[in-house]
């Protein structure tokens, strides 16, 4: 457990090292998360011993990363009163863009499967 903890946390930490560094665009977690993905098809199909366990008992607490979350929106619920139009407007348009990604993205790898 400690070794894929360690993994986790060091392809996160290279990931934020890159986006500081670049000044990308895009959250650390995020670059690590792909650097993770990377590391892995490198390495075939056997993932390092006990990542997969590690990973299913942080996703097994992932609710407890949400209290933090819920507090924000509560300590900001004056901001969000006041802009609730545009906000509104961004969660619907990424949910529909996420959705239709997610279709195509589906379909061609259905296309790819069946020859």
């Amino acid at each position: 457990m400690i070794p894929a903890i360690t993994a986790l946390l060091t392809c996160q930490l290279a990931g934020e090292v890159l986006a500081r560094a670049l000044g990308l665009p895009v959250p650390g977690p995020v670059i690590g998360m792909v650097l993770l993905f990377v590391l892995l098809l490198l390495r075939g199909r056997e993932a390092p011993t006990g990542l997969g366990a590690t990973a299913d008992g942080l996703l097994n607490n992932l609710g407890l990363l949400f209290v933090p979350a819920g507090v924000g929106v509560v300590l900001h619920l004056p901001l969000l009163a006041r802009d609730w139009a545009p906000l509104s407007l961004a969660v619907l348009a990424g949910t529909l863009a996420a959705i239709a990604a997610t279709g195509r993205i589906a379909q061609a790898l259905l296309r790819r499967r069946q020859g």
